[in-house]
């Protein structure tokens, strides 16, 4: 089964749906015991970090997450959902993030002609992580074609202090990191439930783990 994390502020039944494809069990939840009993977790999320750890703590879902976490499930934060698993973000007035991975969370500079929030479609650049299994050695980006084009919506973006969890990075301005993986987690800052074929090929490889 599948935990689709309800903390208010996530594009969940869109997330929902697409996972539903595969043919998976799939529940949305605000429950820590729906966390500690699943096989896979998904953290979306659209709106402000602090308001987004605000509600995880008050929901009492923070620690059932870093267990689990700590306990190898498989992860997948989506926009929001990724930047939380980081330590901090310039957006943040108080909030720190829940630190599974280390970096920061920094806002786009402004440069002429790019428009921020950045929105819209734009491209993966695969990051080879083992030579043996070429650009594809992250499992969610298996049968994904180089430079596939998927949809964001978002004004900041992760800077890992470890480049190795770099799966694939995308150019708006500078290269960021759009996509992350160590071990059990993964990190989307675009959207998969909103990038047709290439993001359900995404999360049908998350299905498949």
């Amino acid at each position: 089964m599948i935990a689709i994390i309800d903390y208010g502020m996530g594009n969940i039944h869109s997330v929902n749906k697409a996972l539903l494809r595969f043919g998976t069990e799939v529940k949305i939840t605000n429950r820590p015991e729906d966390i500690r009993n699943c096989d896979k977790l998904v953290l979306p999320g659209v709106g402000a970090f602090d308001d987004a750890m605000q509600e995880l703590e008050k929901q009492g879902l923070v620690a059932p997450i870093l267990e689990q976490v700590k306990n190898k499930k498989p992860f997948l934060g989506i926009c929001l959902g990724m930047q939380l698993l980081f330590e901090k973000s310039e957006e943040a007035q108080k909030a720190k993030g829940l630190g599974v991975l280390k970096g920061t969370v920094r806002k786009f500079p402004e440069k002429k002609g790019l428009k921020v929030p950045h929105m819209g479609w734009n491209q993966l650049e695969s990051r080879v992580r083992n030579p043996e299994l070429g650009a594809r050695s992250c499992p969610l980006l298996k049968d994904i074609p180089e430079n596939a084009y998927v949809y964001f919506c978002h004004s900041y973006y992760p800077e890992p202090k470890d480049k190795k969890v770099i799966a694939a990075v995308t150019n708006y301005g500078i290269d960021f990191a759009s996509f992350v993986w160590q071990d059990n987690l993964y990190g989307a800052q675009f959207h998969p439930e909103k990038s047709q074929g290439v993001g359900l090929k995404i999360l049908e490889n998350f299905v498949k783990l």
